[in-house]
């Protein structure tokens, strides 16, 4: 019976037992589902971009299934870890990809803590983000050299589009906005009429100090965030990473100290061998210059220029980076309101020589001619065009610290008083064919003499000296006297030198001019009594020599 019972149900209960088994299969399936299916629930939500679910649903497998023995789990918990893997290598490359904003690189250097990613994320992150900035620099440079050489190869590049690649800085924002409120370089809406007109240096260095201080109030914050360990949310669970973050921070804090600096220093050299190539070294030069110096900046654009280094270093000031690290700025600074300076001063003499070309020889009431308030009113004017850069702003040095910029600005003060007195020379000594006079003979103590220059254009040499006497003496009691109040007003030392050897020259002038004159008005008697000296045949060789 029992042999008949078993052939009977054989069938059913081996049904049974594969029914069973199928069931226990697909409790255990059911049960751990989770991790069957983790593997391709990761790809599809680093495709979708979900990367806090995947490093949830990775922490809860390690978890469960980091240490378990079972071949099965052990199998497609190792599937879940290579795929976790090329998740850390995805969000490494998209960390470290330029450009990008702060955000983002704070989301990405999480989620590599978070997957326990091997190395420092947030330092490659830093040292990616200082190579970037310094390759934007001088990318910056070789395209406006190449523009100034004929060739706009890289003018488009896509590392130079800073309008859209940039990130937003509010620092940035900020020096703009108070650059706007002042009229200075950083004005978005600026006319294209003067990029066209301004030479390639000055719209170089506009668009070089633009993209540093767009680029480096990110890249300071992201150090901060790094050393107080807030790239890390602050729990519990993440006080370690915050502890190990901030270790790591005091550790590199002299590295970091480098790369500020060395952005510091690329941005100093770069404005240097566009505008003072022999501050250089030759070394420095071949990598930081190569711009063709057809002609040095006029005073006007280097105003303009320090006007904007002076914006960008507020800007830079305004992130809290130590002053030493921005000292090079204000060096900088100091050598351009130097060299604006001295270049002002010497286009101010090229402009006084041509002040002769404008003596009209129109004289006034007091026996004047235009000419010596012409050439005040041009020493006020040169003086006023640098107000702006002789005036100290925060943190700056003045311009007359050093001796050598004090005897330099005093000798360039010298020649423009010299040139103007040379310039008054030759007017008076010149040829009366070289300005269309007639010789007239005019008498000294006529009281209509200068009525007569009044009534006719043409003048003699007697009366060209005896106004550039006149104009002398008018200069050495008021014009140079207010020029030198001028002189210190603005704060330019060795003033007393100034006026004490103009005034010698002048008096030279004066004197060499009123012995002309004599000469002139001597002549015609020394003339009509000569002739009667020796009408008798005189000769005092035919007298007895006397004796006795």
């Amino acid at each position: 019976a029992s042999n008949t019972a078993d052939t009977l149900f054989q069938e059913v209960l081996g049904r049974k037992d594969k029914a069973d088994s199928t069931r226990n299969a697909l409790n255990v399936l059911q049960r751990f589902k989770f991790l069957f299916n983790l593997p391709l629930n990761i790809e599809r939500n680093i495709q979708k971009g979900d990367y806090d679910v995947v490093i949830n649903d990775y922490e809860k497998a390690k978890s469960l299934f980091g240490k378990t023995e079972v071949q099965v789990f052990k199998k497609y918990y190792a599937e879940v870890e290579t795929r976790i893997e090329a998740l850390r290598e995805l969000l490494l490359d998209k960390l470290l990809e330029t450009p990008s904003t702060l955000h983002d690189q704070k989301r990405y250097i999480r989620y590599l803590s978070d997957l326990h990613a091997p190395g420092d994320p947030a330092w490659q992150c830093i040292g990616a983000q200082h190579q970037w900035i310094l390759q934007l620099m001088h990318n910056c440079k070789e395209s406006y050299v190449k523009e100034q050489k004929g060739s706009n190869s890289l003018l488009h590049s896509p590392m130079l589009d800073l309008e859209s690649d940039v990130r937003p800085s509010p620092i940035g924002h900020l020096g703009q906005t108070a650059s706007l409120k002042r009229g200075s370089s950083f004005q978005s809406g600026r006319d294209d009429a003067w990029r066209y007109k301004a030479p390639q240096q000055v719209v170089f260095v506009e668009k070089l100090t633009k993209l540093v201080v767009s680029q480096l109030p990110n890249f300071w914050k992201l150090w901060i965030s790094y050393v107080n360990g807030s790239l890390f949310s602050e729990t519990a669970e993440k006080s370690g990473q915050m502890e190990r973050s901030k270790k790591n921070a005091r550790q590199r804090q002299n590295d970091f100290k480098k790369m500020i600096q060395e952005v510091m220093h690329s941005l100093v050299k770069l404005i240097r061998g566009a505008l003072l190539p022999f501050s250089l070294r030759e070394g420095e030069l071949r990598q930081y210059g190569g711009w063709e110096m057809k002609s040095e900046l006029s005073g006007q654009w280097l105003t303009h220029v320090i006007q904007t280094v002076r914006l960008s270093s507020e800007s830079l000031t305004a992130l809290e980076i130590p002053n030493d690290m921005l000292q090079i700025i204000q060096d900088l600074i100091l050598d351009l309101r130097v060299r604006c300076i001295i270049v002002t001063l010497q286009h101010t003499a090229e402009d006084i020589k041509r002040l002769a070309e404008k003596e009209d020889w129109v004289v006034d009431n007091e026996g004047l001619t235009s000419l010596p308030s012409q050439f005040e009113q041009c020493i006020i004017h040169s003086l006023q065009s640098l107000k702006t850069v002789l005036d100290c702003k925060p943190g700056e040095a003045s311009v007359f610290q050093q001796q050598k910029t004090q005897e330099d600005v005093c000798q360039l003060s010298i020649g423009i008083m010299q040139v103007f007195i040379d310039c008054l020379e030759q007017l008076s000594t010149k040829p009366d064919g070289d300005i269309d006079t007639s010789h007239l003979s005019v008498d000294v103590s006529s009281p209509d003499l200068f009525g007569s220059i009044h009534e006719d254009s043409s003048l003699s040499s007697e009366q060209r000296l005896l106004i550039a006497l006149s104009n002398c003496r008018y200069l050495e009691r008021h014009t140079f006297l207010n020029i030198a109040e001028h002189f210190e007003k603005h704060g330019f030392q060795g003033v007393d030198k100034i006026t004490q050897v103009s005034m010698e020259s002048l008096k030279e002038l004066d004197q060499r001019l009123f012995e002309m004159y004599i000469e002139f008005k001597a002549d015609p008697i020394v003339g009509s009594l000569e002739p009667g000296i020796y009408a008798g045949y005189f000769d005092w060789k035919d007298c007895l020599v006397p004796t006795g």
